[in-house]
Formats: structure tokens, C-alpha cells, sequence
């Protein structure tokens, strides 16, 4: 049985996995709704497993995914997510999770995942196979995707919702001058020259929908 660690920003679907994760003999020793509570405890509680969420509010599990990597954590981590994007699945293979689970899957595929990935193994449900193929697949825009840092997508994301610079910067702990200096840089990565541009290579690149808007 696994040491399980949860982040995800809903706490009524928090509880509802922790339920499950005890009644299947797991040990649930933490959860977070943000990644930096999540990496303070990573790096603290020292769990065999991290359930990541993608969507974190206004933050990014992709950021928690990037920080793990960096710092060489020794935990495995397995994707809990809503998102079938083909470029999110990619983008989570990029920054090393060990699996990639849909939250419309069974409890039973849940445990299967964490079973597989307490293994050594990595473990696609089997429709997010095809799309992770998608991703990776897919020419310039997931390789531009792939070009950016996770601060530099979680600005991405801000600045198409349409938040100014002093806004991101005050949500994000940075100066208004460092969010300038991130929307030139990964609008340069990304080959536009404004937000209107911006915006259909997100469309474009899957990472958000037209209904987002």
C-alpha cells in the first residue's frame, strides 16, 4: 500500500478521494490546493505518490509537475485531471508524470493507475493513449508549447483571460516588470506579436477552449 499525497483545489472531491484511498488500504498522509503548499509538503512528508489536479485555480499542476522534476523529488506522481487535451497530455509526459488518469475513470481504474505507477510503471488510461500520440505528434504548436516554462504558460493562460500586467503580477508575487518581461519572452517563443495572437495560438495549441473565452 502507498504513502498518497492529493492536490487538487476542489476540497469536496479532496474528501471523496480520500474515502476511497483508505478504504482500498492506502494512507492518505496530505493534500494541498496550490502547488506551493504541495512542494513545502512534498519535500516534508516524503509520500510515495502525488495525485495531481492540471487545473489549480489560477495555478497550474503543470507548475508542480516542473518543480518536482527540477529539484529531483523522489515521489511519483499520477495526473487526476478533467483535461482530455491531446497538449496537456503531452505537456505531462514532458515534465515527468508517471501517469495520466481521466476523473470521469472508475475507483477501480484510480487503483490500477497507482498500482501500476508504484511499479515503475507508467500508466495511460486507454483513450488518453491516443491522445498523448496526438500531442506529441501535433508539429509547431506543441512544440512551442513545449518551449515554455511553466511560470511562462501559467502567464500565458492569465494574459488570455484577459488579466493586465499589474493584476498577474499582484496574483503571482512578481513585479509588474517581470510579468512585462515574461509576456515579451514567451510571446517571442511562441511567434505572435500581440494578445490577439496570443490567444488563437492557445486555441490553436489546446490550451484553452472556445467556450473559455
Amino acid at each position: 500500500m502507498a504513502d498518497v499525497y492529493l492536490v487538487d483545489d476542489h476540497a469536496i472531491l479532496r474528501d471523496a478521494l480520500v474515502a476511497l484511498l483508505r478504504s482500498r488500504g492506502h494512507a492518505v498522509v496530505g493534500q494541498a490546493s496550490d502547488p506551493e503548499s504541495a512542494l513545502n509538503d512534498l519535500r516534508r512528508l516524503t509520500p510515495d505518490i502525488a495525485l495531481i489536479d492540471l487545473n489549480l485555480g489560477d495555478r497550474s499542476g503543470f507548475e508542480l509537475l516542473a518543480e518536482i522534476k527540477r529539484r529531483g523529488l523522489h515521489v511519483r506522481t499520477l495526473v487526476t485531471t478533467m483535461s482530455s487535451r491531446p497538449s496537456d497530455v503531452a505537456e505531462a509526459l514532458r515534465q515527468g508524470a508517471d501517469g495520466y488518469v481521466l476523473k470521469g475513470s472508475s475507483g477501480d481504474e484510480l487503483m490500477d493507475a497507482i498500482g501500476a505507477v508504484m511499479s515503475g510503471r507508467r500508466y495511460f488510461e486507454g483513450r488518453v493513449t491516443e491522445l498523448a500520440v496526438q500531442g506529441l505528434t501535433t508539429p509547431s504548436d506543441a512544440a512551442a508549447v513545449a518551449a515554455l516554462s511553466a511560470r511562462e504558460r501559467q502567464v500565458v493562460m492569465l494574459v488570455v483571460n484577459g488579466r493586465t500586467s499589474a493584476e498577474i503580477a499582484d496574483e503571482l508575487h512578481l513585479s509588474p516588470k517581470t510579468v512585462d518581461s515574461y509576456r515579451s519572452r514567451l510571446m517571442a517563443k511562441v511567434g505572435v506579436k500581440d494578445v490577439q495572437g496570443l490567444v488563437r495560438f492557445a486555441l490553436r495549441a489546446g490550451l484553452i477552449a472556445a467556450e473559455d473565452l
